[in-house]
């Protein structure tokens, strides 16, 4: 029973470092990385790809909206054109330093609030998708379980990727709920671990009010830039191999 477990990285810049990557990077076997838009920069890029590399971690972009100050995580009123040119300049400025390093690019996943609007409005999806696809038909495309993104995905010919998340609080309508949210994000260990497994062995997550959503999932997500974000993800990882789940990415 294998299961992809990534975790976004390289979200640091300039003088500034968010999260572990160097400990997460022992654990995860997918990471995706940060292209300079709502976090990252021409060092943390090229340094995140190298520390994948050596860990033998699939690396992947995670282009997101240019908001640096909001973390990526603030919905903008972009046009389409505008959302498909910022996936394509990221998608370069990511696989200059890729190539540089003779690294394959496994995967797409947007950040935050694109993605976020990805999974709820369907000529996002598209636009997204479309771009991808544009720039290699090759990548595969991670997008939320049931949602907008996973269907243009297919339609447009790419290999997608159903994700969900162990660290994140579910609606009913199975979205992630709003950081605004008190509750949306998990920070005890017990509480990611039960809903890991949940999704890997029943494919099924419960919402916030307790409703039973039903999920497939290929890839499961822990945030780097979260309180406790190695500890979670090693809990997640040893007590899914003692469970005979095995851990590997998509190459």
């Amino acid at each position: 029973m294998p299961i992809d477990l990534n975790a976004d990285l390289g979200e640091g810049f300039g003088q500034y470092t968010i999260g572990n990557d160097h400990e997460l990077l022992k654990v995860v076997s997918s990471a995706n990385i940060a292209c300079g838009f709502h976090a990252g920069d021409y060092r943390t890029i090229p340094e995140t790809i190298k520390q994948a590399q050596t860990n033998g971690v699939a690396i992947g972009a995670h282009p997101g909206f240019p908001d640096l100050q909001g973390f990526g995580r603030r919905a903008m009123n972009l046009d389409h054109d505008e959302i498909y040119d910022l996936i394509l300049y990221q998608l370069g400025a990511f696989y200059s330093f890729a190539k540089v390093q003779n690294e394959r690019i496994q995967h797409v996943k947007p950040h935050g609030a694109l993605y976020n609007l990805a999974n709820q409005e369907k000529a996002v999806a598209e636009v997204i998708s479309q771009a991808v696809y544009d720039f290699d038909p090759n990548i595969k495309l991670y997008g939320l379980s049931k949602s907008y993104l996973v269907q243009a995905g297919e339609n447009v010919g790419l290999d997608v990727k159903k994700e969900a998340f162990a660290d994140r609080t579910y609606t009913d309508e199975g979205l992630l709920m709003p950081r605004t949210e008190k509750q949306a994000v998990k920070g005890e260990t017990e509480d990611i671990l039960k809903q890991a497994f949940m999704i890997v062995q029943q494919q099924q997550v419960i919402s916030a009010s307790g409703k039973v959503i039903e999920l497939e999932a290929d890839t499961i997500c822990l945030h780097g830039d979260t309180l406790n974000a190695v500890n979670h993800a090693k809990a997640v990882r040893e007590a899914f191999e003692n469970a005979g789940i095995h851990v590997s990415s998509f190459q």
